[in-house]
């Protein structure tokens, strides 16, 4: 989740006037996410970057001299041959996309105020993004004073220009919240804009302190979840065991899962193994909005956790939301595998995929290929 706002209120520090540069895309192997951000102050500070260094940031640097002294943009588009992909630690060739804006830090800007909007939103603990059109690669271009930000209740501000386009964007970004990560899309017009998602990530609820939960909490941060680890037993539910997550809380998880704010991005995850905790949890669980629920547990187990679910009149459109045997079949057998199994259905299911192999997805003639994938 791209979090520019303590950067401005840095480069404000120094600056009154500083271009922005933000890779908004990629293609081929980058070392840098869409979302990455330099700022450039008109007396020649750098905060950030948009890749790790190198010839790219160069380039970046003395396009922001160009925007600032024109009050323009320009949109860069940075091929890296074999030779600066591998001075930049990469195993092959790409190309960068990269926006670079002069903003005005003292006065009335468009893109300050929205990044001001969204970091009042976000610190409060709301999610947004922040879709702001780009112009075409090439010559400097006047800077555009359309942007639009949406949160995750679907409300707005700004405007991109026209109520469709508004509407388009709207739907737009509230995929990019289901689905994480920073993106640049093609809007009807046509007009390129790109979405920059900001904000805690998905939730993720892991109840159960057990083996599996330690790394589980630990690649979850890594894919930009928030991670609350809920447990029912006080020895368990130590802060000090998972570093990673967010939070830890004791107590009753049927009443914590209950008290939790749930929404289609948030996975609930059962590794407690523990009747007296997964029964009441799981009802818990299916009061909830979450796009995942997943417990732990072999098949006969599963199904006995189901028929007693039944037995106590849950309806079978509601079973069937339950995961169990929770993960993807990737045969592992410890921790730190079933953890990755586990992890890899939550990304499958947010992404409404099936989770098979991408050589059988992309048929004949695909092997030896780079699989590329859009989300």
């Amino acid at each position: 989740m791209a979090e520019p706002n303590d950067e401005l209120e840095q480069v404000r520090k120094t600056s009154e006037r500083a271009a922005l540069a933000v890779l908004v895309g990629t293609r081929g192997t980058s070392p840098r996410k869409e979302g990455a951000h330099m700022w450039v102050g008109e007396g020649g500070g750098i905060l950030g970057s948009v890749t790790i260094g190198g010839c790219v940031d160069a380039e970046v640097v003395k396009a922001s001299d160009a925007v600032l002294r024109t009050a323009s943009q320009q949109l860069l588009s940075v091929e890296l041959g074999d030779e600066d992909a591998h001075a930049l630690g990469l195993t092959c060739a790409g190309t960068l996309d990269v926006l670079v804006r002069a903003t005005d830090l003292a006065g009335d800007d468009a893109l300050v105020r929205a990044y001001e909007r969204v970091r009042d939103h976000t610190r409060t603990g709301g999610r947004a993004v922040l879709v702001l059109p780009l112009p075409a690669a090439g010559p400097v271009a006047p800077p555009s004073d359309r942007v639009l930000v949406v949160d995750e209740s679907g409300s707005t501000w700004g405007t991109l220009g026209t109520d469709a386009l508004d509407r388009e964007a709207t739907a737009l970004a509230a995929e990019r919240l289901t689905r994480g990560g920073s993106r640049t899309h093609t809007l009807a017009g046509p007009l390129d804009a790109f979405f920059e998602v900001h904000g805690r990530g998905p939730l993720l609820v892991i109840v159960g302190g057990g083996a599996i939960a330690t790394p589980l909490a630990a690649m979850s941060k890594t894919l930009g979840l928030y991670v609350v680890i809920v447990e029912g037993r006080d020895r368990f539910a130590d802060a000090a065991r998972f570093p990673e997550a967010h939070e830890v809380r004791a107590g009753m998880p049927s009443e914590i899962v209950a008290g939790l704010d749930f929404d289609g991005t948030s996975a609930i995850v059962l590794v407690a193994h523990d009747y007296k905790y997964d029964l009441p949890a799981l009802k818990a669980a299916l009061q909830t909005d979450a796009g995942y629920i997943g417990m732990l547990g072999s098949r006969r187990r599963a199904d006995s956790v189901l028929q007693m679910l039944r037995d106590d009149g849950i309806a079978e459109a509601s079973l069937a939301r339950i995961r169990t045997p929770i993960g993807l079949d990737l045969g592992g057998q410890s921790a730190s595998e079933i953890a990755l199994s586990i992890l890899a259905e939550v990304v499958a299911v947010r992404n409404r995929r099936s989770g098979g192999s991408l050589r059988d997805r992309a048929g004949p003639g695909a092997a030896g290929r780079t699989a590329a994938t859009t989300t």
